[in-house]
């Protein structure tokens, strides 16, 4: 738990306090052994090895008609009976002949980072097994990274879908708040944060994933490929973030060099108009966990961590959440000038490498908190913009790659995964 060491004291103070709350159950043991193989899968059906179709994978937040949604709980698949129709954002996906194989592993209720999950056991990242999968859509990076899956379906509250893009290797793509619907999906917090997204294993399979979840985007992202067909007529705005590891911001600006993009360097301003509007969306999704899943603070069956947020948010929502939410606007102003003047923005998706499993895990929330300060995706919910994770490669670290973000302006998912091809295409040359 070297990361452990990082974390500033209030994160601390604040992670550990409900543990006094939890009499003692946090160290108590699991609810049950770990289940067998990588644990992408909370409910997996083989595909059938003679079909060629895509092979979806959906998060387990999301009603599959006939299937319990589970969230990633225990209490919800000891109690909760088969979805009685399928989340709309499934309508597509069912209307084409493409194989769904499985609901995909989670954090519980979706309101952690870390993508570990007590009950069904913490899906194991194929890339390098000692580190985190990232949550909270955890299951979904495993599957894809592990060659289990084409594509997947996942949800996006403060960054649930580029964290474990990031920790795994893959691709991940937050679409515009309101553009894919988020009936029949759990809630953290959908008055303001809370998106549906796909993931992939590279670009052409998230502009597959996309098109499920939006009928007519292939189209769109043909005329956006045709629009811009190099890098060197997008103009890429470059956003540097203090505390980044110097080996990540290199890596960043090595992609975007060979790639070959315009590349105007942002000013810092704006970097600190971006750490404001990360606390902000921060303390607005840790407030959702509240209002989400205040019932079952006390109840049996729900983990000691996902207790340990959910009481976080009870002091977030009455100490800074209207607060927040009253900067919002504001954020949002500074991000439309900014794309009066570049077409995307560039930083990590990940100030640092992910970290490893810890060795003694308390289940209290610390490597959460952790995680909470490195990740540069909450800004972008707050805002309600479209992001994209891409992984490039690193040099001289722990693991061979990091996570490049995209950022753009809204509806712009076309643009960025056209951006994306271009640094994919660029860096694996």
């Amino acid at each position: 738990m070297k990361q452990c060491s990082r974390i500033d004291l209030k994160w601390l103070t604040i992670v550990l306090a409900p543990l006094v709350l939890c009499s003692g159950c946090s160290i108590l043991p699991p609810f049950n052994e770990k289940l067998p193989g990588n644990r992408a899968f909370i409910d997996y059906w083989p595909p059938d090895p003679n079909r060629k179709e895509l092979r979806l994978a959906v998060k387990d937040n999301i009603d599959m008609k006939g299937v319990v949604t589970t969230a990633g709980s225990q209490i919800f698949s000891k109690t909760h009976k088969p979805a009685e129709k399928d989340a709309p954002c499934l309508a597509i996906a069912r209307a084409r002949n493409l194989q769904i194989i499985g609901k995909t592993n989670m954090t519980e209720f979706a309101i952690s980072p870390s993508g570990m999950n007590e009950y069904f056991g913490t899906p194991v990242n194929p890339l390098k097994r000692n580190l985190i999968p990232g949550g909270s859509s955890s299951g979904n990076a495993v599957a894809l990274a592990s060659g289990m899956a084409d594509v997947a379906f996942g949800t996006d509250t403060a960054g649930s879908i580029r964290v474990p893009a990031a920790c795994c290797g893959v691709v991940g793509l937050k679409t515009t708040y309101g553009l894919i619907p988020i009936e029949g999906v759990y809630p953290v917090e959908p008055k303001h944060l809370d998106t549906v997204g796909p993931m992939g294993k590279d670009i052409a399979h998230t502009v597959q994933g996309m098109e499920l979840l939006q009928d007519g985007f292939a189209a769109k992202y043909a005329a956006a490929k045709a629009a811009k067909p190099t890098a060197r007529s997008i103009r890429v705005g470059r956003l540097k973030l203090k505390g980044t590891d110097p080996k990540i911001d290199q890596a960043i600006g090595d992609a975007l060099a060979k790639a070959g993009f315009q590349v105007v360097e942002l000013d810092e301003n704006l970097s600190d108009k971006f750490e404001q509007a990360k606390k902000d969306g921060t303390t607005v999704a840790s407030a959702g966990a509240w209002i989400s899943d205040e019932r079952f603070q006390f109840a049996l069956g729900v983990s000691a961590r996902t207790k340990s947020v959910i009481r976080l948010g009870q002091i977030t929502y009455t100490t800074g959440y209207r607060s927040a939410l009253a900067r919002r606007s504001a954020w949002q102003r500074t991000l439309r000038n900014v794309f009066e003047k570049v077409d995307l923005i560039a930083l990590p998706t990940l100030q640092k490498t992910p970290p490893g499993l810890p060795l003694l895990n308390l289940r209290i929330g610390i490597l959460d908190a952790y995680l909470l300060q490195v990740q540069n995706t909450v800004a972008v919910n707050f805002a309600g913009n479209p992001a994209l994770a891409v992984p490039v490669p690193l040099s001289g670290a722990n693991v061979s790659f990091t996570s490049l973000q995209l950022i753009g302006p809204g509806l712009a998912e076309a643009d960025l995964l056209n951006a994306g091809r271009l640094v994919e295409s660029a860096v694996n040359r």
